[in-house]
């Protein structure tokens, strides 16, 4: 089963895509995660790549295609996978297609998490992180019991840079700017499964699989 996870930062979908490898016994594949290891093993792609990062640039649609195929024809993909945070373009969506045709066959769902913007805000703005013994907190959800300090260690809480209601405006801005027409690329091609993203972890994933035939 070869799978994509769609939806915007917050929405969730890094979570369904662990849970839904470790129940389909295939693996959890991010962007970030290919890069970091080729540029550890020093392997020829990494190098190419690590180029583009050290000089502040966005590496290549070409090479990052590159990466992802390489990594897909693994023993460990042999039966299927899932992508995460890739592709976040058309243009890289259109190269994937293509070099999927010509290696292991088509992808079978773009699963797209669906959360409206005012509750990714609300999610991610209302995290807080202890920055003595790393708990973290949301004041909505998962309140400290003394507002603003950590419950175990009482240090003052703090809120990441990510998760301020600006940055994360930011993000959502980018996201259906560049990455949600991806949605209507895969609809196109009839693989998109659309979920509720509103619901309860586990009502989510019930959800998927449901959806997945399970």
């Amino acid at each position: 089963m070869k799978i994509i996870m769609l939806g915007a930062p917050g929405a969730g979908k890094g979570t369904q895509a662990m849970m839904l490898a470790e129940k389909y016994s295939i693996p959890h594949i991010s962007t970030g995660d290919i890069f970091r290891a080729n540029i550890k093993n020093g392997t020829e792609l990494g190098r190419k790549a690590k180029a583009y990062i050290d000089a502040g640039a966005l590496v290549p649609d070409e090479l990052t295609i590159d990466l992802v195929m390489d990594r897909l024809v693994s023993d460990d993909c042999a039966n299927g996978f899932i992508l995460d945070g890739f592709p976040r373009t058309i243009n890289q969506a259109k190269k994937l297609t293509e070099a999927l045709t010509k290696s292991s066959g088509e992808i079978d769902w773009a699963i797209d998490v669906e959360v409206p913007d005012e509750d990714i805000i609300n999610r991610m703005s209302g995290r807080r992180m202890c920055p003595s013994c790393g708990a973290s907190y949301h004041i909505a959800h998962i309140p400290p019991k003394k507002e603003d300090i950590c419950d175990h260690c009482g240090a003052e809480l703090y809120i990441r840079e990510d998760d301020k209601e600006e940055t994360v405006k930011k993000r959502l801005a980018v996201y259906h700017e560049q990455t949600q027409p991806l949605i209507d690329y895969y609809s196109s091609l009839d693989r998109v499964i659309t979920i509720d993203g509103t619901k309860a972890m586990d009502a989510v994933f019930k959800a998927i699989t449901e959806k997945l035939g399970d």
